[in-house]
């Protein structure tokens, strides 16, 4: 089950991007920001493979979810 970014909880570190082996973080296509003020990643859930190395490289608790709530990621 693919992860999720929880979008008002991101703080843009963006500490998952690098980590991830197959590319499937990205920047929104606008400049979105949240209630924090924060521009945030979201997940490709179709290309996400389960892995887990976004959610042990997110330094935000509750930023990353291990399933998938796509509800929760404002794209």
């Amino acid at each position: 089950m693919p992860y999720t970014i929880v979008s008002d909880i991101c703080e843009g570190a963006a500490d998952c991007i690098p980590v991830c082996p197959v590319d499937c973080i990205h920047w929104p296509d606008t400049e979105l920001k949240n209630d924090k003020g924060f521009k945030y990643p979201y997940i490709d859930m179709d290309t996400c493979i389960d892995c887990g190395a976004c959610l042990a490289a997110c330094p935000v608790e509750g930023a990353i979810l291990d399933d998938a709530q796509p509800e929760l990621q404002k794209i």
